[in-house]
Formats: C-alpha cells, sequence, structure tokens
C-alpha cells in the first residue's frame, strides 16, 4: 500500500512513521505547514522532519511554504481559541492540499498525524480530514490515535533517540502568542 502521511512535526510523527514502515507500507511523509511560525521555525521542524524520514526509511516531500496563503485561510479567525474554527481551518487547508497531492501522485490513501499533538482535537482533524476528502475523492484514512497500543511509548523513545527538537507550541503565531502567555 502506498500512504501519504501529512505530518506537522517529526515528534507528532516518529512514532507513527515507524510503525507503519514495520508493516512494509510504503510510507511518504508529506510536510506542507504554511501555518508555522517565524520561518526559522519552520526550518527547523523541517529538516527534523526530514531527518526522521530518512533515519526511518520513510520518503520526504516538502510542498512550498506559504504563509500568505495560510493567513487568507484563516482572515477573520485571528481571535478564536486555540482548538476553534481558526484550527479547523488551518486544518482543512492543509489537508486539502494532501489530498490533492495524494491523488495526482497516485498514492491509495492519505492520512495526518495532524491530532497527535496534545495541543490539538482529533475529532476536529478528523472531520477537517473528511471534508478534504470529500473534495478531493481521495480516501483518508482516520487513524483512531497515533498514541494508543505502544505507539505513545515507542514515539517517547524515538523522540530520546533521535534527540529530536520539541517545539512548545502548535506553530502557528497565535497559538504562539497563547503558549507564552500561559507561560507568564
Amino acid at each position: 500500500m502506498k500512504l501519504l502521511v501529512l505530518s506537522c512535526c517529526a515528534p507528532c510523527s516518529c512514532g507513527a512513521i515507524k510503525h507503519l514502515v514495520e508493516q512494509k507500507i510504503q510510507v511518504t511523509v508529506l510536510f506542507y505547514n504554511p501555518n508555522i511560525f517565524p520561518q526559522d521555525e519552520y526550518e527547523k521542524r523541517r529538516d527534523e522532519q526530514a531527518r526522521v524520514c530518512q533515519a526511518l526509511g520513510a520518503d520526504f516531500v516538502e510542498l512550498p511554504y506559504e504563509p500568505q496563503v495560510w493567513e487568507q485561510a484563516v482572515a477573520g479567525l485571528e481571535q478564536e481559541p486555540e482548538r476553534g474554527k481558526r484550527c479547523f481551518a488551518c486544518f482543512l487547508l492543509r489537508l486539502e492540499k494532501a489530498a490533492q497531492y495524494a491523488r495526482a501522485h497516485h498514492f491509495d490513501l492519505f492520512t495526518s498525524v495532524l491530532g497527535t499533538s496534545r495541543y490539538k482535537d482529533l475529532k476536529q482533524v478528523n472531520a477537517a480530514a473528511a471534508q478534504a476528502w470529500m473534495q478531493a475523492g481521495m480516501p483518508y484514512w482516520a487513524a483512531g490515535g497515533w498514541r494508543k497500543g505502544g505507539l505513545e511509548e515507542l514515539r517517547r523513545a524515538l523522540i530520546k533517540e533521535f534527540k529530536l527538537y520539541q517545539q512548545t507550541y502548535c506553530g502557528c503565531k497565535y497559538s504562539q502568542q497563547y503558549t507564552n502567555y500561559l507561560a507568564k
């Protein structure tokens, strides 16, 4: 099976990637994260993701960094709380791009690890994925949780083994502001 995995970062994806590769699934990790702010943070996360993919035997694809596209997608939602409508719009933008890429490149399925983060809501991610799936006509594998069945322990072990950079916020400037506010 040829599977496209939309990933936000290496810490969220490493356990899932290793598990899928061990299941003999042909994994390609797609890095499309125009939400990540600032650009140097984007580059750190991208580089860590590429490093993990190489180490675990998964292919890695990066789509262009398009923060202006993300700004348009979340316009008017700036004051929404974390896990609110802004997050849904962000997920939808990225999952639509993943679905389009998966279809154009003849993948069997696509999935994401966006709901792995403790900062995000898996149900919200899967709802956005269902909408993206319907629009693109590309089947989505709605994983029930990449932290279950020993995958959380595997994820933590890989983070330690690879000495992965772990960010303190989801990625966008609004989540960064929120995290900074909580830290005060």
